[in-house]
């Protein structure tokens, strides 16, 4: 397994709708590993395709260790692999919460979004999948699932919200932003 490099916000291949991903294959299945590795290495609880410069709907997820921290009664699920999901239906009440995103290290603020969800996928295997989620798990599969779709969770942010980060993410487009793990930053360090 490799650990790969993460873009970060500012590259292209995070804004554009990922392509459906057609079979299962060797390189598919070596990806996912080297996703879940480098999702580890980088302390994330989910990591997109185009995180990593490939624009395929393949995103995995592990919220178990937020589960713990938060000790919440949230049932554990282990490590997913969703290959070309679909949110097909949302519901429960609106929640607040603070997100973060690997592509955008030290940004954090407030998305609101659905509750649950239920997502229909291929799993590891290829086999069909149809999950609900709630909480923390509902709430990585939007967000990983936005990231398929070309959208950050910054998008979400009122103009004011965003000003606020302005510094922020100029850091990181010019690459003076320091990680734990290998960044990509679209304008080169000068």
């Amino acid at each position: 397994m490799s650990i790969l490099p993460i873009v970060t916000y500012d590259d292209e291949v995070l804004r554009k709708e990922a392509d459906s991903v057609e079979e299962n294959t060797e390189e598919l299945q070596k990806l996912i590993d080297d996703m879940f590795e480098t999702m580890y290495n980088s302390n994330g609880v989910g990591l997109a395709a185009p995180q990593v410069g490939i624009a395929q709907r393949l995103f995995v997820a592990d919220v178990d260790p937020m589960l713990e921290e938060e000790e919440l009664e949230e049932k554990p699920r282990g490590p997913l692999a969703l290959i070309n999901p679909e949110i097909v239906e949302k519901s429960g009440p609106d929640i607040e919460l603070e997100e973060g995103c690997l592509s955008i290290p030290e940004v954090r603020d407030t998305v609101t979004r659905p509750r649950d969800i239920t997502v229909t996928f291929r799993d590891r295997d290829f086999n069909r999948v149809q999950l609900k989620a709630t909480g923390w798990l509902s709430r990585v599969i939007q967000h990983e699932t936005d990231h398929l779709n070309g959208v950050l969770f910054i998008d979400y942010l009122s103009s004011f919200r965003k000003r606020l980060q302005r510094g922020k993410l100029k850091d990181i487009k010019k690459g003076k932003m320091k990680t734990d793990y290998p960044l990509v930053p679209k304008e080169p360090v000068v």
